[in-house]
């Protein structure tokens, strides 16, 4: 970052003194970012940015707080924004002020400041032409990959207040998608994705994304139909952890304290889940590239138990939340227009030891669901149920067999309670890390 936090501060403490204003706080974030997609071979988009937003909120001497963010970090962008956020505190809300993070100051052990060096644009186009090339080759019915990605990312983030805290942290990400999409006489076209992560260009596991992509799209040439009824249904890792998400007000105080969720403050400690499941938000993974060691009021990130066991063990806290309800800030507070709570990387694993061990390699007339759609549209998150289209496969003998179209409904917390089996072995995906789940009959209509 150009700036470093000691000069901002020591600029924020000056203005604030010379505007008497006596409690304030800033966090902000640059991102500088390349990225390009390729269209047979050759560059489709070119993307160079950089980013930088500061959010920085005053409390005046009644106590009331106002919010204003900015691009500029220079003396006069930061007293520009210090005067906004004053202006704006004399029409804050009177009631449920948030305040400072207790935990603002609290030492942390590790703040990441390593960054792998960014590639010259030329190379990612380059590789991720290769990649292209390879997965079109893979199969004669391979004919394009529509949709395709490679982006490195520098992001730097700070926090400081008028009681002294100050962090400061840097890391990198470079990441690959690939999607593909078949075309053979007198069929459907059919489509795969994959997706990989890592912290530079140099460990990127392009040849892995390319192979899941090619295994996948081939996999689902041979598709047929399938019959309407209730199935056992297998979950991928990135289906599952995209179902949770999509429910992710269950373990969300904000959304606990606005009813918008399906548990209330006295759900804690119940179960809500089958014993046979643990899951955790833990932003210090050691498989989350890119992981936040404070969050957007300088709360320390840590690994917060969500479901112990099938028990509802802990809510996502910001300082504000957890202040209501009794508890601990968890490091989940995000900063904008006003504070709210989101999740940084689930880790979901088997809880109690199961009964009975399944393995997809002797299934049968089991439904193995690997990618789920339209979950913005699909799912109503405050009634608890879902309807989604998906793509994956009738297991039939061990054997896969595509599934033309279909789509799986059921309600969050009954599929939670009827898990049947989780698988030991975990795949680090999209949002989390995580492994197959087993679950008892769910309605599944085909065409």
């Amino acid at each position: 970052m150009a700036m470093s936090i000691d000069t901002v501060a020591e600029q924020a403490q000056d203005i604030a003194a010379r505007l008497g204003i006596p409690k304030y706080d800033v966090y902000g974030a640059v991102v500088d970012e390349t990225s390009a997609q390729v269209d047979h071979g050759e560059p489709k988009q070119v993307k160079a940015s950089s980013r930088s937003g500061v959010t920085v909120r005053v409390w005046n001497d009644d106590g009331t707080v106002g919010i204003t963010s900015t691009s500029d970090v220079d003396p006069l962008g930061l007293e520009m924004a210090l005067k906004t956020a004053y202006d704006a505190s004399l029409f804050g809300a009177k009631e449920n002020i948030p305040g400072f993070s207790p935990e603002a100051t609290a030492p942390i052990d590790h703040t990441p400041h390593d960054k792998a060096p960014q590639a010259p644009v030329a190379e990612l186009i380059e590789r991720l032409a290769a990649a292209e090339s390879t997965l079109m080759k893979a199969h004669p019915a391979i004919a394009a990959v529509p949709y395709n990605g490679m982006a490195q990312r520098h992001i730097d983030r700070f926090y400081l207040n008028s009681e002294g805290a100050r962090r400061q942290e840097g890391h990198s990400v470079a990441s690959i998608y690939l999607y593909s999409k078949t075309e053979q006489e007198g069929k459907k076209p059919r489509s795969a994705g994959a997706f990989r992560v890592s912290r530079g260009l140099s460990e990127l596991d392009i040849d892995g994304c390319v192979a899941e992509t090619a295994e996948k799209t081939i996999s689902h040439l041979g598709y047929q139909k399938v019959k309407s009824g209730k199935y056992p249904v297998v979950f991928s890792p990135d289906a599952f952890l995209s179902l949770v998400g999509a429910f992710s007000n269950l373990f969300n105080a904000q959304n606990v304290l606005d009813k918008q969720s399906l548990s209330t403050a006295e759900s804690i400690g119940q179960a809500i889940a089958s014993p046979l499941l643990s899951l955790c938000d833990d932003a210090l993974h050691p498989e989350n590239v890119g992981g936040e060691s404070f969050d957007g009021e300088g709360t320390p990130t840590r690994r917060l138990t969500l479901i112990d066991q099938g028990v509802l063990a802990n809510f996502m806290h910001s300082a504000g939340t957890a202040q209501r309800l009794g508890a601990q800030p968890t490091g989940h507070a995000n900063i904008g227009a006003k504070v709210s709570v989101g999740r940084h990387f689930l880790h979901a694993f088997s809880g109690a030891p199961a009964e009975r061990e399944y393995s997809l390699d002797n299934a049968d007339g089991v439904i193995f669901i690997d990618d789920l759609q339209a979950l913005h549209a699909g799912v109503q998150s405050l009634q608890g149920s879902f309807s989604l289209p998906f793509d994956g496969w009738l297991i039939e003998n061990g054997k896969r067999i595509s599934i033309e179209s279909a789509t799986v409904a059921g309600d969050i917390l009954k599929v939670l309670q009827s898990i049947l089996y989780v698988e030991k072995e975990l795949e680090l995906v999209g949002g989390g890390i995580a492994p197959r789940v087993w679950v008892d009959a769910l309605s599944i209509t085909g065409e």
